[in-house]
């Protein structure tokens, strides 16, 4: 038997009603739905009206754009009220595997959901998103950092996230790429724990998404990571298996794949999968 596991939740305010109907999934390649099982969803799932709370677990990249999705989502739909939950997103397949209540699960790597549908949580995934990695310093740059190399040199001090986040590991490739080697003095839970890192001042630069780098605004100082070397991670979606709202967690992520849904990503940053 699964032992049943508390997650902390983050409630995203109004609600609203009316059937979201079918919606075309939009930015997932040519027109067509990209899944991580290589299927397609059916349309019309969502297609009856939608009630009661949802539960999104998703990765700490997405809490921007999807705290504002849950809004929109709730003034779409009378008498929903979307509860979201960030964290990286190893630990939130790994909550799911143990038995944490949730309806949808939105992850920042590929790798991470396969744990999910591997252990019969989730029966597809579909992508939705892809992100890229960008450094992060403190306004004033104290260390003089202007690009990739200056990571590995001596006394500079850097946060990275811990290698079995998505943010870690697709870090680890940039600096594969460039053929050089990072010591890190702080590996941090998820990005934005990284990122913080950076906007105290604790460490000279971080590695994180271009979309949390903008999320931050002046906090920090964003420094390019060219496309030669750079490396991205897509984004999959899906509802869980165990969901106590199925037509609710439907609903949800046919919003994400919709127009409206995308348009709100790519505002924030995010690229097409």
């Amino acid at each position: 038997m699964r032992r049943r596991i508390r997650i902390r939740a983050v409630s995203v305010g109004v609600s609203v009603s009316l059937a979201l109907g079918s919606l075309a999934l939009a930015g997932c390649g040519s027109g067509s739905t990209a899944t991580a099982s290589g299927s397609t969803p059916e349309p019309g799932s969502s297609s009856l009206a939608v009630t009661g709370t949802i539960t999104v677990l998703a990765a700490a990249s997405l809490q921007e754009a999807f705290t504002t999705l849950g809004k929109q989502f709730e003034a779409a739909h009378p008498g929903t009220t979307v509860r979201l939950s960030f964290g990286a997103s190893s630990a939130l397949a790994l909550q799911i595997t143990e038995g944490a209540p949730a309806d949808v699960f939105a992850s920042a790597s590929a790798a991470n959901m396969k744990q999910v549908t591997d252990a019969q949580d989730a029966a597809q995934a579909v992508l939705f998103a892809s992100n890229v990695m960008e450094i992060a310093v403190p306004p004033d740059n104290p260390a003089a950092i202007s690009n990739v190399d200056d990571l590995a040199r001596a006394g500079i001090k850097i946060a990275l996230c811990q290698p079995q986040v998505p943010c870690g590991s697709t870090a680890r490739q940039v600096f594969a790429k460039a053929g050089i080697t990072v010591t890190p003095v702080t590996l941090e839970a998820d990005v934005k724990s990284t990122l913080a890192k950076v906007q105290t001042g604790e460490v000279d630069a971080g590695v994180v998404y271009v979309t949390d780098v903008r999320a931050a605004g002046t906090k920090v100082k964003g420094i390019e990571i060219p496309s030669r070397i750079n490396a991205s991670t897509s984004y999959p979606i899906a509802t869980l298996s165990h969901a106590s709202n199925a037509g609710g967690a439907q609903a949800f992520v046919d919003y994400v794949l919709s127009a409206d849904g995308q348009a709100v990503l790519t505002a924030d940053g995010f690229a097409k999968p």
